[in-house]
């Protein structure tokens, strides 16, 4: 169905720099898998599952040369809303859904409408998504026992002040230590892979130093098995169709724009040709759908550890696939040794990757401006922390919509221009008097059709009976302002006004005849 370009010249040169970037974003994304699976609310092992195996497949079936898949941080308030309300075995259905969807994206062309998603959207619920994840920390940063994970934002954080007294200063002194690796190590080895030191610190200080005094993967989830996932396909009803479809179509929407995002930082950072957009829906929809039917979590294109991709020397998609089978083999030999991690050391990375995910600085001018766009911003920030995701975008793309339609409805005129010469001669049949001229200039649709509605009455009360509207600059016109044309021509024909259409363009000129304004005006009354 698709042509791959995306291996053209390869040579064993091109192998051994894939074959280096795929273990070095393998390394990254190994803690970075089992931290988001953790904070989705499941087992580590199956971050680990879905960085594997969608991972390979994006990697295969994709349209971008460098992208990696995986579990990311932006999906993990969905994720674990699902799981709290719906449970695991559902989860796994949701993302087989969403990988449909994805599929349906690809081959409808929906890629080129992603680009239409506000600014102020995709800002307002990615940093929304950062405070979640972020705040969601706290309970292992501080060592907090007792919590029970809970669907909304401010129960959470009510369950963590009653449960602070419980605080662990090993758990904190563990985390601090990994906070303190983030910030130092980039500024004295920075091509020393961050994560996993940050990682392998605090677990061997905590091993030696006190060991059995803060909670581990293996106390909390009894360790991660050293084996492959079985294949089980979900036991999908019309029941639950019906339940997941709402958030399975919300995973596939931010799946796409998030692996299409990635996509575009991508081609920039490369300085490549550019990724062919249809096709890597097509593989992140195949990677959504294989990937539960083997226990993993919706995935998507993973921003971060593309960038790593790039920058560690990768020219073809088999880094990616070198990626997976590092990781792989990580689960086969060395899984039981995640057992011994403990999760406030896990605790300081997704903090920092909710950091460099919130977006601060842009969110803040948007802010500033005081506009219809910081009104978007603010309540879709507050829907997605405060209420859940889905509402969020929802209401941010309505609350966007409301606030283009605004801005256009001021975009129309109508106003009273000076006859020439020409139009004189041509139409005031001896006497001028009885002429006026009006330009048309912008759009007449759905959004200011209520304008142009209250605007054209004046017209008709003034002493003209033949009256020119010059539409060079028509730009837009639909249903609704052909309905409000019709009213107009209406109540000209009732006081004997003659309605003149002077140089419509000629894209506009079919839409009239189609809609029966041609006939309604005239022929005559047409001048090009």
């Amino acid at each position: 169905m698709f042509k791959d370009h995306r291996y053209l010249h390869y040579n064993v040169a091109g192998f051994r720099k894939d074959l280096i970037a795929g273990i070095t974003v393998g390394i990254v994304a190994i803690p970075l898998g089992m931290a988001f699976a953790i904070a989705s609310g499941v087992k580590p092992e199956y971050g680990l599952y879905t960085t594997i195996i969608a991972g390979l497949l994006v990697a295969l079936l994709g349209g971008s040369r460098y992208q990696i898949a995986g579990p990311t941080g932006a999906f993990i308030p969905i994720l674990l809303a699902i799981v709290l309300q719906y449970g695991y075995e559902d989860l796994l259905i949701a993302g087989f859904l969403a990988g449909i969807f994805l599929l349906i994206m690809s081959f409808l062309g929906v890629s080129n409408l992603i680009h239409f998603v506000p600014r102020s959207v995709t800002i307002g619920f990615t940093t929304g998504i950062a405070v979640i994840i972020f705040t969601g920390q706290l309970g292992n940063f501080f060592g907090l026992t007792g919590l029970d994970k809970k669907e909304f934002f401010h129960e959470n954080m009510i369950d963590l002040a009653k449960q602070f007294h419980t605080v662990n200063l090993f758990s904190i002194l563990t985390a601090v230590i990994g906070l303190l690796v983030i910030f130092i190590l980039p500024k004295i080895a920075p091509r020393i892979p961050l994560l996993l030191v940050a990682l392998l610190i605090p677990t061997l200080i905590s091993i030696f130093l006190f060991p059995g005094k803060v909670e581990t993967i293996g106390t909390a989830f009894g360790g991660i098995p050293n084996t492959l996932p079985s294949f089980q396909f979900p036991q999908i009803t019309l029941s639950k169709l019906v339940t997941l479809w709402q958030p399975a179509l919300v995973i596939a929407a931010l799946g796409a724009i998030e692996s299409l995002l990635s996509a575009v930082v991508a081609d920039g950072m490369a300085n490549s040709e550019k990724h062919h957009s249809k096709r890597e829906l097509f593989g992140q929809g195949i990677a959504n759908i294989i990937t539960p039917l083997f226990g993993g979590i919706p995935a998507t294109g993973a921003i971060a550890r593309t960038a790593t991709n790039i920058r560690s020397g990768a020219v073809s998609p088999i880094s990616g696939v070198v990626q997976s089978l590092f990781v792989l083999a990580f689960l086969l030999l060395f899984a039981p040794y995640a057992s011994y991690i403990p999760l406030a050391a896990m605790a300081p990375i997704l903090m920092s990757v909710a950091w460099n995910m919130s977006a601060r600085k842009t969110f803040v001018h948007i802010l500033s401006i005081r506009s219809g766009d910081s009104l978007v911003l603010l309540t879709t920030f507050l829907l997605t922390i405060f209420i859940d995701l889905t509402i969020a975008v929802q209401v941010g793309i309505l609350l966007a919509a409301l606030s283009f339609l605004k801005k256009m409805s001021g975009k129309l005129e109508l106003k009273a221009a000076k006859l020439s010469d020409v139009e004189i001669a041509k139409f005031s049949q001896g006497d001028h008097s009885t002429l006026a001229k009006y330009i048309v200039e912008g759009p007449i649709f759905f959004g200011t059709a209520k304008v142009f509605e209250d605007r054209y009455p004046p017209l008709l009360a003034s002493t003209a009976k033949r009256i020119i509207l010059d539409m060079e600059h028509l730009s837009v016109i639909d249903a609704t302002g052909e309905a409000s044309l019709f009213a107009l021509l209406d109540d000209a024909e009732k006081k004997g006004i003659q309605i003149i259409i002077k140089r419509l363009p000629k894209e506009k000129l079919s839409l009239f005849k189609k809609s029966g304004l041609y006939d309604k005006i005239g022929k005559e009354n047409f001048f090009m």
